[in-house]
């Protein structure tokens, strides 16, 4: 009697692949050191040494790193270490926000538009056209210069500020729409499709609950790589003073603080820069395993 093999799904043979592929599974584990260090640093910071993020002690003023201040002190004397862990709170929050807004509306924008397809999706594929050839991030330092301030709030931060990101997020979605268009449009021609229509499958059924998510590999992907992407604009921004106010931080507002003063205190900017330059390190690193472990050709090997 012969044994029966169990096949695998493409899921499965992802999983297996990304855990060979010993960089990206090491950027996943330091990457969530750093997400925990952001997350849960500043209470416990709080709570051992007693320092917050907006405290001051201009007496103190700008002090090497020592026992009480691991990573020293800024010119009003606040500590460095909790504003990093703060500012990484923000920098990151900004990144997958602004990265899930791109990804409903790049994948509901394309995966409509390849599946209705004729001039729907010409239409529909001329306006990406449009939005592609317009500098986006001009036009968001526009925005954020001409919007004013306001008392609205969304977990502590500036509702103007989070209102922007959000239209970063917008603005970003182009890219990830065409790639979920030219999935659909290969898998709507697939049997399973073809079997869904012949039993009476609703098509908004078929597009999103048997397309859609066989598209889901080169979305995580792009995913992945749009967080580092979003939170490069993010810093860009708030070095040229457009991003987050006072006496909130950001890792952008950190280096761009910390380069006027390099010369002098060189910690300003020393580990701000690298928590920033390891984050993006493993962010990228993680993307390029997964899109090896979700090559269709590597599952045919």
């Amino acid at each position: 009697m012969s044994e029966v093999v169990q096949g695998t799904s493409l899921w499965q043979d992802a999983w297996r692949r990304w855990r060979r592929h010993k960089v990206s599974v090491g950027s996943a584990v330091v990457l969530t050191i750093i997400v925990l260090f952001c997350a849960f640093g500043p209470q416990l910071v709080s709570l051992i040494w007693g320092w917050t993020y907006e405290q001051q002690n201009i007496a103190l003023g700008p002090s090497a790193p020592s026992l009480s201040h691991p990573f020293g002190t800024d010119v009003l004397g606040r500590d460095l270490m909790v504003r990093t862990m703060h500012g990484g709170r923000v920098s990151l929050l900004v990144a997958f926000v602004a990265t899930s807004v791109s990804l409903v509306v790049g994948v509901t924008y394309g995966a409509i538009s390849g599946y209705v397809g004729g001039r729907v999706d010409s239409f529909m594929m001329r306006f990406v056209d449009v939005l592609m050839s317009t500098p986006y991030l001009l036009l968001v330092i526009v925005l954020m210069a001409v919007i004013p301030p306001n008392n609205v709030s969304f977990f502590g931060l500036d509702g103007s500020f989070v209102l922007m990101f959000g239209a970063l997020g917008l603005v970003s979605w182009l890219v990830l729409a065409r790639i979920v268009r030219g999935q659909v449009l290969s898998l709507k021609q697939k049997e399973f499709v073809e079997a869904a229509h012949a039993i009476g499958v609703k098509p908004r059924t078929i597009l999103f609950r048997h397309i859609v998510p066989n598209t889901l590999g080169p979305v995580i992907v792009y995913s992945s790589l749009t967080i580092p992407s979003v939170m490069l604009s993010e810093a860009f921004l708030s070095f040229l003073g457009l991003g987050i106010r006072e006496p909130q931080a950001s890792w952008g507002t950190l280096v761009n603080d910390g380069s006027n003063a390099m010369v002098v205190y060189p910690w300003l900017l020393v580990f701000p820069g690298l928590t920033m330059a390891l984050t993006l390190f493993c962010l990228n690193f993680l993307g390029d395993g997964l899109r090896d472990a979700l090559d269709p050709n590597a599952r045919k090997s």
